[in-house]
C-alpha cells in the first residue's frame, strides 16, 4: 500500500483520492456556511446581531476543535480511521441540520435544537479531520520527494478553494431559486452539502488499500504535558544544585527520552513563530470569501512560481501578509471615497422629508433640532438619522409628504432603485423598462423596484381616462430615485430627484484589494501548510497542523474585539488592521530569521536507539548528554 505511482511521476495514487475528499468536505462546509446567516434572520427570526454572533461562534469552534482531532489521530486511532471516524460524525451534523430545516418537523424550538446540534457536530467533524486529511496526504510521499511533496500542498489548496467557488455559488441558488415547503429551500440546500460529505467518506474509503498508513504514536500530549511538567518541577527543586543546562527542557532528561524532548523543542519552536499569524487571518475573514476563492483557485499555481523567486517559506509568508497589508490600504481608498449611505445604527432610522407644497415648510421634531431649516418647494432633505422613538410633527402635515428610510446598500449595486409618488386625481400605472409601478391617486407612493442601468426615454404613464410619456434620462448605477408626478393644464409633469448619490467608484477599484488578499492568502496559506508539515516530528505532524489552524481562530476572535468593541468608522477599521498587520510582519520577519529549519527526518538517524536511549552510559560511567537541535542537519535560515 502506498507504493503505487502515477504514471511516470514519484507522486503515489493514493493523493488522488485524498484531495478529491478535500474538495467535496470544502464543498460541503462552504455551503452550508454560504446560506447559513440567512438561515438564521429568514428562517429562524433571529435578529442580525445574534446571527452574526451564532456564525462567529461556529465559525471560531471548527477552528479550535482541531486540537482534538490531531490528539486523537497521533495518540489513539491514526490519521486514517480519524478521518473515517469524525467524517461519520459530520455527517450526521449535517443530516440533523438538514432535517431542522424542514417546516414541518416541529415546532421554532425544535427547530433551533436540531440546528444548533448540527452545527455542534459539523463543527467537530470539519475540526477533527482538518490536521489529519492534510497530514495524511503528506505522509503518502517518501522521504526524498521533498519537492513532490511540496506541489501536492498547491495542489491540495487548490481543491479547496475549487469546491469553495462552486458551493458557494450552487448552494444559494438551490435556497433562493427552488422552492420547498412553501418557500425557500434551506432544507435541499443544507441537504446537497450533506450529499457531498457523504460522497467525501465514500472516496476517502475507497482509496484505503492504497494508502500508506503511520501507526498512532500512543497517547503523544499526555506523554509531552508530563514531560513539560517534570522538567519545570526538576529545574525549581534543582536549580541551585545542579549546572545549568542550555535549554530548560533538558531538565527533563533524567526521566523521559531525548527524542522526545527534542521533538517537543521543535513542537515549541514553530508554536512560538505561529503567535503572530492570526493578524493576517483577522484581515483576512473579513474578505467576501466566494471571489477570494475564485481568484486563488485560479491563480494557485504562482506558488510554484512564487517559490523560485523566494526561496524559504517563511519569507514567502512575510510576503503574503505585507501583500494583505496592501489589500486593506486600498479598502480604505475605497472606502473614503464611496458615495453609499451607510445603514443606520441599532434603534435609529433614516427619514427624508419631501415639501410637495408650492411654499416653503418647517419641519419639527419635538425637543430636537433636526430639519431646522425650512424645505423650498418641492425639496427633499438629504437622509439624516434620528431615533426611532420620536413622534414625527410638522406644520403642514396634510400636505408634506414624509416617509421614514432604512437602507443596507451594497456597494458596487448593478441596479439603480426607483419609485414614484402620485400627487395626480387619478391613479397611475408606469412602465419603466420591463418593471411596473403603481403609484395610487392623491399622494400615493409606488413601491421601490430595482432596474438596470439605463437611459429611460418614453417612459408610459396610464391613468383611466389618458396615456402620457415622460423621460426620464439616466438612472445611474446604486442611485435611488424618487419621481413626483403632477398634473398640469399642459400634460402630466414629472420632478425626479435622486434621494441617494450614483456610485462615483468605478467597480475596478476593488480588483486591486482582491488581488493582493488573493495573493497573500496562496502565499501564505499553502506555505504554512506545507511549513507545518516538514517542521514537525512523526509523532505530531496533526498536532502542529493542528496549532497553524487554531491561528485562524483566534483571527477571528481578534476581529470580534476589534471590529465589535472598537466601534470605528470601517475606513478607520481598514486602516488601523493594515497598520498592525505590517507591525506583525516585521516582528514575524524578525523572528523568522533567527528560525533554523531542521529535517525532523533526522531525528531517526540520530536516535536510532530511541527506546533504550536513557540507558545509555559513556565509559566514564556518565550518561550521554543531550543532542540539541544545533546538532542537527540544518537548512538556510529564513
Amino acid at each position: 500500500p502506498g507504493s503505487t505511482k502515477l504514471c511516470g511521476t514519484n507522486y503515489p495514487v493514493s493523493i488522488a483520492f485524498i484531495v478529491v475528499n478535500e474538495f467535496c468536505e470544502r464543498f460541503s462546509y462552504y455551503g452550508m456556511k454560504a446560506v447559513l446567516t440567512l438561515y438564521f434572520i429568514h428562517y429562524l427570526h433571529w435578529d442580525k446581531n445574534l446571527s452574526t454572533a451564532v456564525y462567529h461562534a461556529f465559525s471560531s469552534l471548527c477552528y479550535f476543535t482541531p486540537l482534538l482531532g490531531a490528539v486523537i489521530a497521533d495518540s489513539w486511532l491514526g490519521k486514517f480511521r480519524t478521518v473515517i471516524y469524525l467524517s461519520i460524525v459530520y455527517v450526521i451534523g449535517h443530516v440533523v441540520k438538514s432535517v431542522g430545516a424542514i417546516p414541518d418537523v416541529g415546532d421554532s424550538t425544535v427547530h433551533v435544537v436540531l440546528s444548533m446540534l448540527g452545527l455542534v457536530l459539523i463543527a467537530f467533524g470539519t475540526g477533527g479531520i482538518k490536521p489529519c486529511v492534510a497530514a495524511f496526504g503528506g505522509d503518502q510521499f517518501d522521504e526524498e520527494h521533498t519537492e513532490e511533496r511540496r506541489k501536492f500542498f498547491s495542489i491540495f489548496y487548490m481543491s479547496i478553494n475549487a469546491g469553495s467557488v462552486l458551493s458557494t455559488i450552487i448552494t444559494p441558488i438551490l435556497r433562493g431559486d427552488v422552492k420547498c415547503f412553501g418557500g425557500d429551500c434551506y432544507a435541499l440546500a443544507f441537504g446537497v452539502p450533506a450529499a457531498l460529505m457523504v460522497i467525501a467518506l465514500v472516496v476517502f474509503i475507497a482509496g484505503s488499500g492504497l494508502y500508506k498508513k503511520s501507526p498512532p504514536e500512543g497517547n503523544v500530549l499526555v506523554r509531552v504535558c508530563k514531560c513539560i511538567g517534570f522538567a519545570i518541577r526538576n529545574r525549581w527543586n534543582n536549580s541551585k544544585k545542579s549546572p545549568k543546562r542550555s535549554h530548560w527542557l533538558d531538565w527533563a532528561e533524567e526521566k523521559y527520552p531525548k527524542r522526545l524532548i527534542q521533538e517537543i523543542k521543535m513542537v515549541f519552536r514553530v508554536l512560538v513563530l505561529y503567535i503572530p499569524l492570526p493578524m493576517f487571518w483577522a484581515l483576512f475573514d473579513q474578505q467576501v470569501k466566494c471571489y477570494i476563492h475564485l481568484i486563488s483557485f485560479v491563480f494557485s499555481n504562482t506558488q510554484i512560481i512564487v517559490s523560485i523567486s523566494l526561496k524559504g517559506p517563511l519569507k514567502k509568508m512575510a510576503a503574503g501578509m505585507i501583500l494583505a497589508a496592501l489589500a486593506f490600504c486600498a479598502a480604505t481608498v475605497v472606502e473614503i471615497n464611496k458615495s453609499v449611505v451607510e445603514p443606520p445604527p441599532a434603534k435609529e432610522s433614516l427619514v427624508q422629508v419631501y415639501n410637495l407644497m408650492d411654499s416653503e415648510v418647517t419641519v419639527q421634531f419635538p425637543g430636537h433640532t433636526v430639519f431646522s431649516d425650512p424645505l423650498k418647494s418641492y425639496e427633499v432633505t438629504s437622509l439624516q438619522y434620528r431615533q426611532t422613538l420620536i413622534t414625527f410633527y410638522d406644520v403642514y402635515t396634510f400636505n408634506v409628504f414624509s416617509v421614514y428610510i432604512t437602507i443596507i446598500h451594497y456597494l458596487h449595486s448593478i441596479f439603480d432603485f426607483c419609485r414614484f409618488i402620485n400627487t395626480h386625481t387619478e391613479n397611475i400605472n408606469i412602465t419603466v423598462g420591463t418593471e411596473e409601478f403603481y403609484a395610487a391617486a392623491d399622494y400615493g407612493i409606488s413601491q421601490n423596484i430595482s432596474v438596470p442601468r439605463g437611459e429611460y426615454n418614453g417612459v408610459v404613464c396610464k391613468t383611466n381616462s389618458d396615456q402620457y410619456l415622460i423621460d426620464l434620462g439616466l438612472l445611474d448605477f446604486g442611485a435611488f430615485y424618487t419621481v413626483i408626478l403632477s398634473k398640469e393644464s399642459n400634460g402630466l409633469t414629472f420632478k425626479k430627484m435622486e434621494d441617494i448619490q450614483a456610485n462615483n467608484i468605478h467597480i475596478a477599484w476593488q480588483v486591486p484589494q482582491y488581488v493582493f488578499i488573493t495573493a497573500g492568502e496562496v502565499m501564505f496559506s499553502i506555505t504554512g501548510l506545507e511549513f507545518s508539515y516538514s517542521q514537525a516530528p512523526a509523532s505530531m505532524k496533526s498536532v502542529l497542523q493542528a496549532g497553524w489552524l487554531m491561528t485562524v481562530a483566534f483571527g477571528n476572535v481578534i476581529v470580534l474585539i476589534v471590529a465589535e468593541g472598537a466601534g470605528m468608522e470601517q475606513w478607520t477599521e481598514f486602516l488601523l488592521f493594515a497598520g498592525l498587520l505590517v507591525a506583525v510582519s516585521i516582528i514575524f520577519s524578525i523572528m523568522a530569521y533567527f528560525y533554523t529549519y531542521v529535517d525532523p527526518d533526522q531525528l531517526d538517524k540520530i536516535f536510532r536507539e530511541d527506546t533504550d536511549d536513557e540507558k545509555v552510559e559513556s565509559s566514564d560511567g556518565k550518561k550521554n548528554e543531550a543532542v540539541s537541535l544545533t546538532d542537527m542537519p540544518k537548512q538556510t535560515k529564513m
